[in-house]
């Protein structure tokens, strides 16, 4: 079987790959749990080829990601369940669905138009969905919300949707205050001594700081991704001068770790490259 730009051609490949009479003896075994993470781990891997702007690794990535669907897909056909074609017929029904204005007889729409009408669809998708479950409950607007997803990026997802019906701060300055009646809480928890007590006190504070960067309209979980990415790049010129030093990380001290984070910290701050073996600034430095 020879590779090919032809959608249908990767489809029989998973076919073949899942044949019981010479297929693949691992891609055999998987079932769709087996198989889940990998679906999330590419979303990853393709979020980061584009955060690196690499984009021969994100051909790669999205040949990866798109895989999953195919993968998942063909479990389903052997089962019974659907098929790609479904898959394909059932988001391009959906595409359609959720764009009248583009698909319909809807005109004139702006952003925030289109915005609000995309939640009255899936407003009447939920109900619609409700029906077919037989769920005796209303249906609520945190019901497909995935518990799979990233705290962080859950949280910013849940608290945005209880937005859309009012339920939200009235401004900027409402959330700093939340913050840190939560930050107070959590110190007093601290001395308590209760971990059960410590582990709520911290969960509302995160949530809460969630809430701080919704409101200034940053991605929480990319702001985290940044931050992580900041620190270890600056624990790595830390490790780079401990080398250079001769000194073991783990040995050198806090008051000298504390040194060669604050050249990068200042480098950082100042705009400039700063490499170990370069003479700093020369001017005190103050970690904060």
């Amino acid at each position: 079987m020879e590779p090919s730009g032809d959608f249908s051609r990767l489809v029989k490949i998973m076919a073949r790959l899942r044949d019981p009479d010479g297929g693949c003896p691992w891609d055999l075994e998987q079932d769709f749990k087996s198989i889940s993470h990998y679906t999330i781990e590419e979303a990853y891997e393709v979020a980061d080829a584009i955060e690196r702007e690499d984009f021969e690794d994100l051909k790669g990535e999205l040949g990866d990601l798109l895989l999953q669907p195919v993968y998942h897909a063909q479990m389903a056909s052997e089962a019974g369940y659907f098929s790609i074609n479904d898959v394909i017929r059932s988001i391009s029904e959906k595409l359609i669905r959720r764009h009248p204005h583009v698909f319909g007889n809807i005109s004139g729409l702006d952003s925030e138009g289109v915005s609000g009408q995309w939640d009255e669809i899936k407003a009447a998708e939920r109900e619609a969905r409700a029906k077919r479950r037989g769920q005796v409950r209303a249906p609520s607007l945190l019901d497909d919300v995935p518990g799979a997803l990233p705290a962080l990026s859950r949280a910013e997802k849940l608290t945005r949707r209880a937005a859309t019906v009012g339920f939200d701060w009235d401004n900027f300055e409402d959330v700093t205050g939340k913050v840190r009646e939560e930050l107070a809480e959590t110190e007093d928890a601290m001395t308590s001594g209760q971990t059960s007590r410590v582990h709520e006190e911290i969960g509302d504070l995160l949530f809460a700081v969630v809430n701080l960067a919704r409101k200034a309209g940053i991605q929480p979980e990319a702001a985290l991704s940044d931050a992580n990415a900041k620190f270890a790049r600056r624990f790595r010129y830390v490790e780079q001068r401990c080398s250079e030093d001769g000194l073991e990380p783990s040995h050198a001290g806090l008051d000298i770790l504390d040194g060669y984070w604050n050249e990068i910290r200042a480098a950082d701050k100042s705009g400039r490259d700063i490499l170990p073996g370069d003479d700093p600034s020369g001017e005190p430095f103050q970690k904060s």
